[in-house]
């Protein structure tokens, strides 16, 4: 089975049972929701299955209980743990929408079929992605996801489409 991630456990919050979670989902609203299964994998420990009793929003993070696990004593040694959900559990995204691993290792081609390079990570700064992508002999190129941009995404053939606005790759070393 292949799993993505969905949050990581940094911290017990009280004693009753809950996790302080840095969420690394789009969808906390369904991944945290209660009776959701998730599984926590944590270096030293048998993958373990998890049910979600409740969550709420505290500062920056989630805070999560679980089933079978009501107090701080159960939950202090899932810190530092990796929540993942089954990649068959994806929720279905609209037309134009992608996973992130979905992208990472797409070729990425210029307006005349050129290959750029290939993506090899995600930038989230604000109003939209940017793609870090992987050249040979020259630096990492970043690109903006955006519509005048990315023309085209072809999962089925590995490739991504673009049109570069001049100037936005840097094409010295």
């Amino acid at each position: 089975m292949e799993y993505l991630n969905v949050g990581k456990i940094v911290n017990t919050h009280g004693i009753r049972g809950e996790v302080r979670v840095i969420s690394l989902t789009d969808f906390p609203e369904e991944r945290y929701q209660k009776g959701a299964n998730l599984i926590l994998f944590k270096e030293g420990m048998a993958p373990l299955k998890l049910t979600i009793a409740s969550h709420r929003r505290h500062k920056n993070f989630d805070l999560l209980t679980f089933e079978g696990y009501p107090n701080i004593n159960d939950v202090q040694n899932f810190r530092d743990g990796i929540l993942k959900v089954d990649k068959e559990d994806v929720v279905q995204l609209d037309e134009d929408e992608y996973y992130y691993h979905q992208i990472i290792g797409l070729n990425v081609l210029d307006e005349n079929e050129q290959e750029i390079g290939k993506i090899k990570e995600i930038l989230s700064p604000g109003a939209n992605d940017v793609w870090v992508v992987q050249r040979k002999g020259k630096k990492d190129a970043l690109i903006p996801y955006i519509t005048s941009v990315v023309k085209r995404v072809d999962l089925a053939n590995g490739v991504v489409n673009v049109e570069l606005p001049e100037g936005l790759i840097d094409d010295e070393d």
